[in-house]
């Protein structure tokens, strides 16, 4: 049940029900319901194992529960189809659908929920929940890996004038790694540097580039603490540059930072270059 209840929270929409809940809905063995809303008789059907783009918004009853199109910067999200795994998953809706397909799916809270110890509080008996998705796009898993490898490019260029603009109005002086991190060492520290192997104890703040504060230990008033292999590759790589007691700059591209997929509730938004003031105080033995 708990991962019907993921996917009812990372699948989901901002629509008003009573405007756009259409009648003569199918129902499947499994109590799933569905009405196609638009059919535009695609022959690259959502199968096992393919992998869709795909936008879906989520209510229960009239309530929205969430939307991947704020959460995903109105891109569609990318999702795997797979063999459905209980009754109710909307696994077993996809297939019926093709490329450029919109379709309403519809399953009781009451059979999602079975355990009244495992329902969330917000969800009351007799609730439904329903299902809107759009089907952008069907993928092999070749042509899904090309796609994204073609966005990440894509991205990569983005950054790149975002932090060239960035650095020219804020007058830096900034070295470039082959990866693309821009780095400015204000203090080198001495000639112990860092392997992802050790735990280090970094002092830092992070930002957008428009000012915006994400994290700060100063602002917590305690150094960070943590192995250095389980960060972001941005810090991966630009912690190194530092020697023990250095201190400099950070300017992390979205593809080395959070990339599309930051936390959820994060002011770090889909795609965001990231800046870093960071103080390596010590490489813990």
């Amino acid at each position: 049940m708990q991962k019907q209840w993921i996917g009812l929270v990372i699948l989901t929409t901002c629509m008003v029900l009573h405007s756009c809940k259409p009648k003569g809905f199918t129902k499947l063995k499994s109590g799933l319901e569905y009405q196609i809303v638009k059919d535009e008789k695609g022959d690259k059907k959502a199968v096992e194992g393919s992998f869709m783009k795909a936008h879906v918004e989520t209510l229960l009853n009239d309530s929205v529960v969430s939307d991947t199109r704020k959460a995903s910067n109105n891109e569609p999200i990318t999702i795997q189809v797979t063999k459905p795994s209980m009754s109710g998953d909307l696994m077993e809706g996809f297939p019926l659908l093709s490329a450029g397909d919109s379709a309403l799916f519809k399953y009781p809270a009451d059979s999602m929920f079975k355990d009244p110890n495992q329902r969330p509080p917000f969800v009351k008996k007799g609730d439904m929940v329903y299902y809107r998705v759009k089907l952008v796009a069907v993928m092999t898993q070749a042509e899904m890996e090309a796609d994204q490898k073609k966005a990440s490019a894509e991205q990569d260029k983005k950054d790149e004038v975002t932090i060239q603009e960035y650095i020219t109005k804020n007058n830096l002086a900034m070295q470039k790694t082959p990866s693309g991190i821009y780095y400015q060492i204000e203090k080198p520290g001495n000639d112990k540097h860092p392997t992802l192997a050790n735990e280090v104890e970094v002092h830092y703040k992070g930002t957008l580039l428009d000012g915006t504060v994400f994290d700060s230990s100063y602002d917590r008033k305690e150094p960070a603490k943590f192995p250095l292999g389980n960060v972001i590759k941005g810090w991966r790589e630009g912690i190194p540059l530092f020697g023990e007691g250095g201190k400099g700059k950070l300017i992390i591209p979205s593809s080395l930072a959070y990339g599309a997929n930051p936390q959820p509730g994060s002011p770090i938004k889909p795609n965001s270059v990231l800046m870093f003031e960071v103080e390596l105080l010590r490489i813990v033995k």
